[in-house]
């Protein structure tokens, strides 16, 4: 998910995990800036608008043997917990970079609506009252896609 800033200042660690304990994550220096996402497979997948923390590769998971991993595009990947069925996690193929769902995290205090993508895609029936930077489809793929 897009961030308006790459190092957030108030970076700290955090702890979260899925719906039955089975993965357990931490996150060194996990952002506050919680991203949505509006694309048709991410609320096709959550159910709704994605809200999510980029983490980058900066992850640590227990019980990685009840992770699956879904291929879901080209250049990225959608993981859940083969337990409880709580999405964990969306991967850039590329970069090995987290996106972590922002609802895993034991702690929220702090977060902050920063950015929203594939604006283009949100449907008419919601919309958040934060003020923040938007990216269409269009714009994110050509940030994100693999290079040929």
């Amino acid at each position: 998910m897009a961030e308006t800033d790459t190092q957030d200042a108030n970076a700290t660690q955090r702890t979260g995990q899925c719906l039955c304990g089975g993965v357990r994550i931490s996150i060194g220096s996990a952002r506050t800036h919680v991203g949505a996402c509006h694309c048709n497979m991410c609320r096709r997948w959550s159910g709704g608008p994605l809200l999510a923390i980029d983490c980058d590769q900066d992850i640590k998971i227990e019980g990685d043997d009840n992770v699956r991993v879904y291929d879901s595009s080209p250049w990225a990947e959608r993981a859940f917990c083969s337990l409880c069925g709580t999405n964990l996690f969306y991967r850039i193929k590329e970069s090995q970079g987290h996106i972590v769902l922002a609802g895993l995290f034991d702690d929220s205090d702090g977060f902050d609506l920063a950015a929203q993508i594939f604006i283009d895609e949100k449907p008419a029936y919601y919309a958040f009252a934060n003020e923040t930077k938007t990216m269409t489809g269009a714009e994110v793929f050509e940030m994100y896609a693999p290079k040929p």
